[in-house]
């Protein structure tokens, strides 16, 4: 089926997205594989390409463009290139929507331009060792001293943890509150007390820096409050579900990136004196698989329409957790029956599957998990 979602205006700026991609990123990524993070060169590529802040104002150096369907081109893009670890849409998508629709004038003077250079890497810094999902879990404090916040605690898995020039925390301001005693607190590299731990050994998306952060006394002004008072529950809540939908559209990506390499591989690999096409087996899986990706893909889209859609109400939580939940789940299968299709070249790192099949396992994971997907469709069907 042919796809209806992008214009010719999109299939130009995926050009443009290709092009980088060949120039600044793929000539690069082995190094930044075995270095465990991407340089800071390639941010400020992105930010002279115009990839950086699509949806902020012109007056901050943004695209002023708030169409979804542009940061939707440019995941599908970086997951075709098998390039996860310069981690702009998580910088665009999950942390940009923060930063343009909660701060405050001066904050976006002091903040956005820098976010759209490139100057300045954004991560966010939910999960604790003790607290992923489950918000009430989590113990980092941020005591009022009148004048600025004392912010005490740890994060973990932090995406750009080594690289973040602002992260945006979410810690707890009244200790009684629960969920709803959470606030998102700003804090800049170089606060005394900020403190990075490792940068952690993961088993795929080796390049893409994540880390352990430590807060011992931060003192944080007042001015870097970010949206109300023991509001981060509502602000967090209102942001999920452009993430997880950024989230499915990779998955897919990557599920429909799989099914081609491995189409041609089992056209060429031939095994008893014939390819690997002809074995009815392998022509099943290849349907199935192709059939998967295709009624996905069709829901996915719908997805992305509905939330690009500026006379509509946006996508719907549950169906953004629908989409999730079923693109990276599909996208985890993909990649097993892919890899089980190359046979022993599936299980060499110099292959793309293979890769694939480590970059991708943590879709199932972040952004909420898939049993946290299923548990918000249940309860919107049965309380």
């Amino acid at each position: 089926m042919k796809r209806q979602l992008y214009t010719e205006d999109h299939e130009a700026f995926r050009a443009v997205v290709r092009t980088f991609l060949e120039k600044e990123v793929l000539p690069h990524y082995e190094q930044w594989e075995k270095d465990g993070i991407v340089s800071r060169e390639a941010w400020l590529a992105a930010g002279r390409q115009g990839l950086l802040g699509l949806a902020v104002e012109e007056e901050h150096g943004g695209g002023g463009n708030p169409d979804f369907r542009y940061a939707s081109v440019l995941a599908e893009e970086f997951t075709k290139a098998a390039a996860p670890g310069l981690a702009i849409g998580l910088h665009n998508d999950i942390i940009g929507p923060y930063l343009t629709k909660l701060a405050t004038d001066e904050q976006r003077r002091r903040w956005l331009p820098g976010f759209c250079s490139g100057e300045i890497v954004t991560a966010i810094a939910m999960t604790e060792p003790g607290a992923g999902s489950d918000l009430q879990g989590i113990r980092t404090t941020a005591e009022d001293h009148g004048d600025h916040w004392i912010l005490n605690g740890s994060k973990t898995f932090i995406s750009n943890g080594i690289l973040a020039d602002l992260v945006i925390v979410v810690a707890k301001t009244t200790p009684e509150g629960g969920a709803h005693g959470l606030s998102l607190l700003v804090v800049e590299r170089g606060m005394e007390g900020f403190e990075r731990g490792r940068n952690l050994d993961k088993i795929g998306q080796k390049s893409q820096d994540t880390a352990e952060l430590f807060f011992k006394d931060v003192r944080v002004p007042k001015e870097n409050l970010l949206g109300e008072l023991n509001g981060a529950f509502v602000h967090l809540m209102t942001n999920l579900a452009q993430e997880r939908l950024a989230i499915a559209v990779a998955g897919i990506a990557g599920a429909e990136h799989l099914l081609e390499l491995t189409t041609r591989y089992v056209k060429e690999r031939e095994a008893f004196g014939r390819p690997l096409a002809k074995l009815q087996h392998v022509r099943f899986e290849i349907a199935e698989m192709a059939t998967e990706c295709a009624v996905t893909r069709t829901f996915v889209d719908r997805c992305i329409a509905e939330h690009a859609d500026p006379t509509g109400l946006g996508l719907d939580p549950v169906n953004a957790s629908m989409a999730k939940w079923w693109a990276t789940e599909l996208q985890k299968r993909v990649a097993d029956r892919c890899l089980q299709l190359h046979g022993g070249y599936g299980y060499m790192s110099e292959f793309p599957v293979a890769r694939a099949f480590t970059d991708g396992r943590i879709q199932t994971i972040y952004g909420g998990t898939t049993e946290i997907m299923k548990e918000i469709i249940g309860r919107s069907l049965l309380g």
